[in-house]
This record gives structure tokens, sequence and C-alpha cells, in this order.
């Protein structure tokens, strides 16, 4: 090979050398770490195979097992344990990942061919490499893009984190209080199981219809129904909450909670201007802004380079049957004959209005959900308070008046027992509207602090029953 091929060869290699690129471990996650820190009380951490995860590991257990697990216990070891969540932390090394590849150059591409002359005249062969210089004014653009994707992967990768804690905090208060209707439920059995008996000893000795004795034993066997569903409805809230903290095992999953909820704070929080508080802060939102910052710069990208996407130049050398090199440059263009780069242009445009669009019916309905979330809480509020201002205190003097006049036998016990049961229903009914009131105040707090609730999710809490 002489030495201008040689040469000439190395410089067209030189082309397609940007040097290696190594993807950062981190991958932004300090940033969501501190947006999620800005929003809540509590951290995050993604496991990658360090020693760090052990030690989080130990916090885990140390918040099970040292005392009851309080709510915002549960929080923090879901934001720390729930697989789902790391899944959600993956997508910040992808989107590092293609941020990285955007700044890259196109690998260059080498070829080389043999022929063989016909009659054994030898061989001739010849080789080149080539290299996409468009991609290199491509560049800036590729990274404006990549970047903007990056953004917004971490705005959902932190709105994602912030919507795991709302779902945590609803299976907590779903737990707590099914634990404490279970007790009130089986209060209620004991009272209708008495009631039952009382009935059968009287019917045998003449004393009560058959009528009178089938109503009593229609309200225990429904008693008893009533007490099968909130036993599994404890069952079945415990998991899902062992779900999201990511627990199984049966070490791990024996903690214990609290069996009360707390009542409603005396003063109502301020909620000016809460409708563009929420909108300011949401996650979604911010995302969807840095998708449109994205599509705008794929648009601009087609505009530019629709016509010629790609254009390839380089070496390429020749050695003829006689030995002799003939070397030279190569370039390659291909012909906008067919297709001009209008259809990715238009896709561009469209996938941009399509974002705009989005973007601006999220802030709707988030806007609605403001609203709505706002009104459930308000509404809870005004149900727990006439519980606790009439209906129970209502049911609690009926019962003493009950139990004053069976002590005079003026009425029987029959009466007195069924004072007792509707006692029993309206403390029934309290709790469910304490658990709709902390879990609309979590929703509230969630739309807040930048999450996403849908007008369904928040149009499912229920208003006062009559």
């Amino acid at each position: 090979m002489t030495k201008t091929f040689r040469s000439t060869v190395a410089v067209a290699a030189a082309l397609g050398l940007g040097g290696c690129a190594s993807v950062p471990r981190n991958a932004g996650f300090d940033d969501v770490r501190q947006m999620v820190a800005e929003r809540t009380d509590h951290e995050v951490h993604w496991n990658q195979g360090t020693e760090a995860d052990a030690e989080v590991a130990g916090r885990v257990r140390t918040m099970l097992y040292e005392d009851e697990l309080e709510i915002e216990e549960a929080v923090q070891i879901a934001l720390l344990n729930n697989r789902d969540l790391q899944a959600t932390y993956e997508n910040l090394m992808i989107a590092q990942a293609d941020l990285v590849a955007a700044g890259l150059l196109a690998n260059p591409i080498f070829d080389a061919e043999i022929r063989f002359l016909e009659g054994g005249g030898g061989e001739s062969f010849e080789i080149g490499i080539v290299q996409d210089f468009l991609s290199v004014f491509q560049i800036p653009l590729r990274k404006k893009v990549a970047a903007a994707r990056f953004e917004a992967t971490k705005q959902q990768v932190a709105g994602a984190v912030l919507d795991m804690a709302a779902d945590v905090r609803e299976a907590w208060y779903r737990f707590v209080a099914a634990k404490q209707m279970l007790e009130l439920r089986q209060t209620a059995m004991d009272a209708t199981e008495a009631a039952y008996e009382l009935a059968q000893r009287l019917h045998e000795a003449g004393n009560f219809t058959d009528l009178d004795l089938r109503m009593e034993r229609a309200q225990y066997e429904n008693a008893k129904l009533e007490l099968a569903s909130s036993e599994y409805a404890v069952i079945a809230s415990r998991e899902s909450l062992n779900a999201l903290m990511g627990l199984w095992g049966e070490a791990a999953t024996a903690w214990q909670a609290p069996t009360r909820l707390a009542e409603p704070p005396a003063e109502t929080e301020s909620v000016e201007e809460l409708e563009s508080q929420i909108v300011a802060a949401n996650f979604q939102l911010a995302a969807l802004r840095h998708r449109i910052e994205t599509s705008g710069q794929i648009l601009g990208l087609e505009r530019t380079f629709g016509l010629f996407p790609e254009a390839e130049v380089g070496a390429t050398g020749e050695r003829e049957a006689d030995g002799e090199w003939a070397v030279g440059p190569v370039f390659q263009l291909p012909i906008p004959l067919f297709n001009q780069g209008q259809p990715q242009v238009a896709a561009a445009m469209a996938q941009l209005r399509r974002d705009q669009a989005e973007y601006y019916a999220t802030a709707v309905n988030l806007r609605v959900s403001a609203r709505l979330a706002r009104e459930s809480v308000e509404n809870a509020r005004n149900r727990v308070t006439y519980y606790q201002t009439v209906l129970l205190p209502l049911r609690d003097d009926i019962t003493q008046q009950s139990q004053l006049q069976y002590n005079a036998m003026q009425i029987g016990t029959f009466q007195l027992l069924q004072a007792r049961r509707e006692q029993i229903q309206a403390a029934v009914e309290y709790v469910d509207g304490l658990r709709e009131y902390w879990q609309a105040h979590s929703t509230l707090n969630t739309l807040q602090s930048g999450g996403t609730v849908s007008t369904e999710a928040v149009g499912k809490i229920e208003g006062p029953r009559n």
C-alpha cells in the first residue's frame, strides 16, 4: 500500500472518530430526589446494587418493627422499597442514554470488495470508508430534543413518586378504617347474637311468635355477613398496603398499625388561589411542556434536513490487477425524487399540535380536579361534623333513655337492643365519613404537591347519606 493511500484512509477514518462516551450512572436521579424533597418530607432511593441498598433495607426494617406503622412511615417505606418505582427510575437511565447518544457522530461505514478477473488474470481489491457528514450539523438539534425528553422524564418520574405516596396514604386510611369498622361490626354482632338467643328462649317458652323469631334471626344472619365482610376488608386492605410497600414474607408483613383514624383538624386549610397553585406545581404539566418543546425541536429538525436527511463523504481505494492503487474521495447524496420530506414534516407538525392540545386538556382537567377535591374535603368535613354534633349524641341519648326505661320496665329487652344496634350503626357511618375525609384530604394534598389525580378518582368521594 502506498504512503499516499495510507494517509488518505487514515484521514477518512478520522471523520468518524468522535471519541467514546459513557452514560452517567446517576442519570438525573439527584434532580428527582431534590424535586421530591421540595414537595414532601420524604426521600427516594434508586437500588443500583451499591452499599447504600443495604442501609436502606435496614431503615425499612426499623420502621416496620420499631413501633406501630404510622401513615408517613408507610409512605417512606413505599418510596424506598416499591418495585414499580424502581422500574420507573430506569426510565431516567434510558433518557440519559438517549441524550448521550444524541451528541455522538454516526459510526463510519467501512466496506470492501474483491473482484476476480476472468481467465485467471488476478483480482482487484477495493476498500472504502464513508461518514454521514450531515449528522455533524444535526447534533445540536438532536441534543436539544434529547435534553427536552430527559427533562420530561425527570418530571414524569417525580410525579410517579408523588402518585405512589398518594396511593399509600389512601390504602393506609382504608386499612385503619377497616380495622375500626371491624371492631364496631363485632360489637354489633355480639348485640344481635344476644337478642337472637333471647328470642329463642322466649319462643321456646311460648312468649315469642314465629314471625318475631324469624325477624330476629334475619338481623342476626345479616350481622354475621357484615362481620365477615369487615374481616375480609381488613385482610384485603392490608395486602394492598403490603403490595404498595413492596413487602412479602411472614416476618416483613407482620407490622402493626393504629386502630383509630384521627378526627379532622379544628380549622380548615386556606385554599385561596388553589387552582393556580396546583397547575403551577403539577409534574405532569411540566413534563408536557418539555414534550411540546421536544416536538418543536423535531419539527425544526425535519424542516431543516427533510430534503436531504443524510449525505456521506469519505475515501476509497482500489488495487488493480497489476498491483497499482487508485485512491480518491467519495461522496454520496440521496436523490429526493419520491420523498422530499413532506410526510415527516406533516407528522412532526401533527405531533406538536397533539401535544399542545393534550397540555391544555390536562390543565382543564387539573383545575376541575382541584375544585372537586376542595369541595370533597369540605363535604366530608361537614358530614363528620354533623355526626359528631348531631347524630352520635342523639343516638347516645336514645340508648341512655332506653336503658332508663328498660330499668323501669317500661320497654322490653329487644327495644333496648335495637337502640344499641342503631347507635353502633351510626358509629359505623361516622367511621366511614372519617375515612372519606382523610382520603379527600390526601387527594387535595397530592394535587397541591404536584401529583395528578383524575376527575373520576376525585368524584368517587361519596356525599352525605340519608
